[in-house]
């Protein structure tokens, strides 16, 4: 990654050290050699304090005044030499302090020459820094006792320490730079890892994708990021959902809306063309009528009957128009009950007879014994009338209807059979359409409205039940199943 998180942490360090070393390596460069002469300065200006103060309580001669003396000498390099006012040496620091006292008297008589710079000076001493082939911190007077001193250290060792110490702190510096580097690479590492955790998860929800989950154990800041992530996945996830089970909904019901009306259109279209025809025979022969055309009783007579018989057919469409709106709408309750349905057969069948020999039709039926459906009775005798009435109109050739009542499993199916020209392969698929007409000019011919295959329909989509049509080689078989009840009681139901 080119913005690394991991990246940018080390790089902050290792600038962040850097700028460390080059800070501390400006300061002692700048003032550690100051800070060490004020230090050596207060520590040659405290040892002249003991001495006045030893010389005034003239205890300079005591194992205790030297000792101190001493221990401050050797604890700091500081070289001193003491004499009272008769020049007889009082004191002297082992660490060199026997050759201070030549140079002490010269200071005092004025026989050195002198190339030194004052730091400070007062009426009893004075402290500079002298050159003697190297450079001195020096403190020197008289006090008014008459007791004479000396302190010098070399500052050579300061410029020493200082350069030791920053050449320590610049290895120091380097090494720690390396080991920092390489512990907030892997620290950086440990925080970055999680994060990129939380960047592929979100990646995921991107695409929609929500089965990806933080797994983590830690309770810090990403921890709790994680949690709230997963919380914000699972919400994502139960929202899209919704927002698809509306819209699905939504889909159905523009759908719905669209196919009721595209029913609608279509069906004021065939109803307009149904009732076309005999509302313009009704008001022909009734406007000859009123012109008096037909004068004679039984052109009257016939004008009448006319217009009687193409009312009772608008009658009957409509009717039928209106029994199918009900079933396709679901307004028309479907009543399930046991019933005897090989007796309803029976009967349906007897009062069609007469009609059937009046066209020299025969009308077979075997003998079955009685078979117990779960159905609803007025509509499965409506079924069972449109079938019998289409095979009686389209019945020819030997003019044979037969009934045939078969049981498989938990079914029984029902077939009507007439003998008569097949139907066209092409038309099947539409013949349960709303006024759908194979033959227009035969189906006028004895009133068909077609509308009672799309009853028959609606009726057994609305019992959840198959039905269907078949070519044979010598006519057409049309056939529904009902759901039999000799293999269950009411109480199963």
């Amino acid at each position: 990654m080119k913005h690394s998180i991991k990246r940018q942490f080390a790089l902050i360090f290792l600038l962040l050290m850097v700028s460390v070393i080059f800070l501390c390596w400006l300061v002692n460069t700048l003032f550690l050699e100051k800070y060490y002469l004020s230090k050596k300065t207060k520590v040659i200006y405290d040892a002249y304090l003991s001495i006045r103060t030893a010389a005034e309580n003239n205890s300079y001669a005591s194992e205790e005044f030297q000792a101190e003396l001493e221990s401050v000498c050797n604890k700091s390099n500081v070289a001193a030499f003491v004499m009272d006012e008769e020049s007889q040496m009082k004191y002297v620091s082992t660490n060199g302090g026997d050759n201070l006292g030549v140079l002490l008297l010269g200071y005092l008589f004025g026989m050195v020459e002198e190339d030194a710079v004052i730091i400070d000076e007062a009426e009893d001493y004075r402290i500079q820094k002298a050159r003697r082939g190297t450079e001195y911190l020096e403190m020197y007077g008289r006090l008014s006792s008459g007791i004479s001193f000396i302190m010098t250290t070399p500052l050579e060792s300061i410029r020493e320490s200082a350069d030791l110490a920053n050449r320590f702190s610049f290895y120091v510096g380097i090494i720690g730079t390396l080991l920092g580097g390489v512990i907030i690479w892997l620290v950086a590492g440990k925080i970055t890892k999680p994060i990129l955790r939380l960047n592929d998860l979100s990646e995921k929800m991107v695409h929609l994708d929500f089965d990806a989950k933080y797994e983590g154990s830690s309770r810090n800041e990403i921890g709790l990021l994680g949690e709230n992530m997963n919380k914000l996945s699972n919400s994502l996830e139960n929202t899209i959902l919704e927002l698809k089970t509306a819209n699905n909904e939504l889909q159905r019901d523009i759908e719905k809306k669209e196919q009721v009306d595209e029913m609608r259109r279509e069906f004021l279209s065939n109803v307009s063309h149904e009732l076309k025809t005999p509302i313009a025979l009704i008001r022909g022969y009734a406007e000859a009528l009123q012109e008096g055309i037909g004068e004679d009783p039984e052109s009257r007579d016939y004008y009448c009957d006319v217009i009687v018989d193409e009312s009772v057919k608008m009658n009957q469409m409509v009717q039928k128009l209106l029994t199918l709106n009900q079933l396709e709408f679901g307004r028309e309750v479907v009543e399930m009950e046991r019933f005897d349905l090989t007796s309803m057969l029976g009967n349906l069948l007897e009062q069609n007879r007469v009609l059937a020999q009046k066209d020299g039709i025969s009308l077979e039926m075997e003998d079955y014994p009685p078979y117990q459906v779960w159905a609803d009775a007025f509509m499965t005798e409506e079924v069972f009338s449109n079938y019998l009435s289409n095979a009686l109109h389209y019945c020819s050739g030997e003019k044979r209807i037969h009934i045939k009542m078969e049981k498989e499993k938990e079914k029984v199916r029902v077939s009507v059979f007439n003998t008569g020209d097949p139907i066209p392969e092409e038309s099947l698929p539409f013949l349960w359409d709303k006024f759908y007409k194979v033959d227009k000019a035969r189906t006028r011919e004895y009133g068909g409205s077609g509308v009672g295959l799309s009853i028959v329909k609606a009726i057994m989509e609305s019992m959840n039940q198959a039905y269907g049509v078949e070519n044979k080689a010598d006519g057409v078989v049309f056939w529904f199943e009902l759901e039999s009840a000799d293999a269950r009681t009411e109480e199963e139901i």
